[in-house]
């Protein structure tokens, strides 16, 4: 595997992540935000190197919604390190024959249906622009040529396993800005990229990105009330396919199960919080109003009962304490 090879240096962080609860500081100071969706089979690991100029990030992630906001002044690349990638980015489906590239600010939308290996090229505004972002503020995918993103894929695999073998190469400026230089090169192929063969040059879908907002917003507002598809659709002016279509695309699921899970794991935040709340408080709160059903989702969400949770709160906060 991929991480099998690797041992965390002087100049290779390694982190291995269990469960979600560890994983979610790394997501704030990234200003991201996921709902795992086989939270029984979670397994998250990051390895980071830093170059003079870029940062490395090679990510083994894990069955997830997502949302973030990049703030790229220098640029951003990502790429797949395996071939079975599978990851849907604004309503289109990408595989490993896809790159993604981004200089400025985003807002992106992800759905990862499984576990994928991609590898986060972070570049500093420092470099001098070497003609890979035709427009700012704009994430894009890219069909990338088979050649090109092998060699680059490899190439960071071998920066890596220096890192981790030979951490004192990296503190001389010449040898790192030597591997840096071979990376920019390699991403230099990797950008030469026909337009005819540019199946993505708008992944956009800002309608339905809009949409799934609009309903993130309604939840969030109205935690506890019923939520019917027609006057969710009334309420934003669509309807009811289109209603259900954005959140299939851009989630990946239909509305019900979406708004299911968010709930559900709203649930489980205050479970974890706790404060003197009970399993029936914090489930109401959320708009669950069948005991019953609400426990066995819950069970077959988070693969423990919400008493388990809320017991798990009190004993995270005792030791805090």
């Amino acid at each position: 595997m991929l991480f099998d090879a690797l041992v965390p240096s002087s100049a290779l962080q390694l982190i291995g992540f269990a469960d979600v609860d560890a994983f979610r500081p790394i997501e704030s100071m990234e200003d991201a935000r996921s709902i795992p969706l086989d939270v029984a089979n979670f397994a998250a690991a990051r390895a980071v190197v830093s170059l003079p100029a870029c940062r490395i990030v090679v990510m083994r992630s894990f069955a997830r919604i997502l949302d973030t906001a990049y703030r790229m002044p220098g640029g951003k690349v990502i790429l797949a390190m395996t071939d079975d990638l599978q990851a849907n980015f604004r309503g289109v489906d990408l595989d490993a024959r896809f790159f993604v590239a981004l200089r400025g600010n985003d807002e992106c939308h992800y759905v990862e249906p499984q576990t994928n290996h991609h590898a986060m090229i972070i570049l500093s505004p420092t470099l001098r622009d070497r003609g890979w972002f035709d427009r700012a503020d704009d994430l894009r995918a890219h069909v990338a040529n088979r050649p090109a993103l092998l060699h680059a894929r490899q190439l960071l695999l071998d920066i890596l396993r220096t890192a981790s073998v030979q951490p004192l190469l990296f503190e001389t400026t010449e040898v790192a800005a030597h591997l840096q230089e071979g990376l920019l090169l390699a991403l230099d192929d990797l950008f030469r990229i026909d337009p005819l063969s540019d199946r993505s040059t708008s992944v956009r879908s800002e309608r339905s990105i809009k949409l799934v907002q609009q309903i993130d917003d309604y939840v969030a507002a109205y935690p506890t009330a019923p939520i019917y598809t027609a006057d969710l659709a009334s309420e934003f002016g669509v309807s009811i396919r289109t209603l259900g279509g954005a959140v299939s695309k851009v989630r990946g699921m239909s509305l019900h199960q979406y708004i299911r899970l968010k709930r559900l794991w709203a649930t489980r935040a205050r479970l974890l919080k706790g404060g003197g709340a009970t399993v029936a408080t914090c489930a109401r709160a959320q708009g669950f109003h069948h005991l019953g059903e609400f426990a066995a989702a819950y069970r077959a969400t988070f693969h423990e009962a919400p008493s388990d949770t809320l017991a798990r709160g009190r004993q995270i906060r005792v030791s805090a304490g």
